[in-house]
């Protein structure tokens, strides 16, 4: 698995956080950790087309009526990470948890590249 660069149409890069992301691979395929602070469930945006990974969010801090923000650290509204997924892992099987703002998926190996066992019989 690889990150790539996220263009827009007309080919300069999005101005976008780029959430800080752990990966661990195990024989049988790969954890992903992403940190989202702020993105809810339903502003949370996964896709998987051919070997390309996707992550987005929208970040909602709602100001409490009558308050007014008068100084911002984060001032990008939205997180976004792109990936290449391996040929040995299976697109199709990956699957996601999100819980208090981090994001899990878990991308298992393609069965032609999971270890197996071989049994050897005694003649």
């Amino acid at each position: 698995m690889s990150e790539t660069t996220a263009k827009t149409d007309a080919g300069l890069k999005e101005a976008n956080l780029m959430p800080p992301v752990d990966v661990i691979e195990d024989a049988n395929g790969i954890t992903l950790h992403a940190d989202l602070p702020g993105v809810t469930k339903d502003k949370l945006t996964l896709q998987v087309e051919a070997d390309t990974l996707t992550i987005e969010g929208e970040v909602s801090f709602e100001m409490p009526a009558g308050m007014e923000s008068i100084h911002a650290e984060v001032s990008l509204p939205r997180y976004r990470r792109v990936f290449t997924l391996s040929k040995e892992l299976d697109p199709e099987k990956v699957s996601a948890e999100f819980h208090h703002g981090v994001l899990k998926l878990r991308i298992p190996k393609a069965e032609h590249a999971q270890p197996r066992r071989v049994e050897v019989r005694v003649a």
